[in-house]
């Protein structure tokens, strides 16, 4: 009966070796320990015993080892043994010998045999959780593909190859990604959390470390040392700017990148859900980065404060638009890609300039209107005054992305600069 409990707690050992992937000596290792864990809460201590684990024939020994004494000097029988006990096991026993005895480890009861197998089982979950947790963070920065199991609200749950769970919260999607349960999804991995003990794997697609590796995949240059990757900005899922060098003088980088007719970043474009890519050449010539981070709008000065990292651009009035981009994405693009805070300003000549010299820069106006307020309206190309009284309001809620309350509070904060001619337009319908 003992030899089969015993051979059901191997069993068991077994079982969580096949189950948590724990190696054979890991194994080995820990149900030594776990066997001491509980003879020193049964006994008091397990200095006196031998425990042997055969992995091979799925057995295990235990021996106790006590000292001989007198049969009325036994103090600790779990240390000592009587000389009259010890004669019973072999006749030529003397005081003062030791002798090892083997033990029925299932003798010492069925809470020992429980305590056993939820020593072993914490232990075997702390080992799968270092082991996870070792693996993973040398992992960071890595793309690896794994299987949706489960698809939430807030997040994505995969599993990889050996079963483990890889998070992907909803800000980690790009939009537009659809997953479904049992299909293959790639990220990379962007970062282990490790403080309550239970590591939890974070995947992104938003991260630019995911692009960088998509492009080191599809691009033989840059896996081989001959390009590099020096700056990417990237808003998921719509643009994204990429800068990059080449270390050798026939290799141009932007056409190694981008391959004939688009062939090396089809593919990933297909895999970031549409997101356009703008590949520049990276120059260590700060005016110049900006102006080719702007394209492919034609820029005619840059008046750049590197200590503050502040430009001022200036453009002809028909490539504002350009430099701006839809919903003022090239131009954060731009500001993420070379570190800049990056003003646009129409450049006019002649007659023009008579014209709107009586204009006003909206920076002139920050202390009647919020700061955050103005820089919504300049990424729109709405530098001045006058620009943004000649928009329509409909298009300044839209675009700028505010509310209407404070499009309104804007536009009669900048109408009482032009009293003027507020008061032609109030008297125009009489005169006719």
């Amino acid at each position: 009966m003992a030899k089969k409990q015993n051979n059901a707690l191997i069993d068991t050992f077994a079982e969580f070796k096949e189950t948590k992937n724990i190696d054979r000596a890991t194994l080995v290792s820990v149900l030594e320990e776990s066997f001491r864990n509980v003879i020193a809460k049964m006994q008091g201590t397990d200095e006196n015993y031998d425990v042997i684990v055969n992995p091979d024939k799925g057995d295990f020994e235990i021996y106790r080892n006590r000292t001989v004494v007198p049969d009325d000097e036994v103090a600790d029988p779990n240390m000592q043994i009587s000389l009259t006990e010890a004669r019973q096991i072999a006749d030529d026993y003397e005081v003062g010998e030791d002798v090892s005895e083997r033990v029925d480890f299932t003798k010492f009861g069925r809470r020992a045999i429980l305590t056993l197998r939820q020593t072993l089982a914490s232990r075997i979950l702390e080992l799968e959780h270092d082991a996870l947790y070792n693996k993973y963070k040398d992992m960071v920065g890595e793309i690896i593909s794994a299987e949706v199991y489960q698809v939430w609200h807030k997040e994505v749950l995969l599993l990889d190859e050996e079963g483990n769970e890889l998070l992907l919260p909803k800000n980690e999607q790009i939009p537009g990604d659809f997953f479904r349960k049992g299909e293959p999804a790639r990220a990379v991995v962007a970062r282990v959390d490790n403080s309550t003990g239970n590591p939890k794997i974070i995947l992104s697609r938003t991260s630019p470390v995911f692009l960088q590796r998509l492009l080191e995949a599809e691009v033989p240059e840059i896996a081989e040392g001959v390009i590099a990757i020096r700056k990417i900005a990237r808003v998921p899922g719509e643009r994204a700017k990429i800068a990059v060098e080449s270390f050798d003088d026939r290799v141009d980088p932007v056409g190694a990148c981008v391959g004939v007719r688009g062939s090396r970043v089809h593919g990933i474009v297909r895999e970031l859900k549409g997101e356009n890519l703008d590949v520049i050449q990276w120059t260590a010539n700060p005016q110049l980065l900006i102006a080719r981070a702007l394209g492919p709008a034609e820029i005619n000065s840059i008046n750049l404060d590197q200590e503050s990292k502040h430009c001022e651009v200036y453009l002809d009035p028909d490539q504002v638009s350009l430099a701006i981009g839809k919903g003022g994405l090239n131009i954060r693009l731009a500001s993420m890609l070379t570190d800049t805070v990056i003003d646009v300003y129409r450049e006019v000549a002649g007659g023009e300039e008579e014209e709107l010299e009586d204009d006003i820069y909206l920076d002139d106006f920050k202390d009647e209107i919020d700061e955050w307020v103005i820089e919504e309206l300049k990424k729109n190309g709405w530098t001045t005054a006058r620009s943004v009284l000649e928009a329509p309001r409909e298009m300044l809620v839209k675009n700028a992305d505010l509310e209407e309350e404070t499009v309104d509070e804007v536009l009669r904060i900048l109408k009482a600069e032009f009293p003027d001619e507020e008061e032609e337009e109030n008297q125009a319908p009489a005169e006719s």
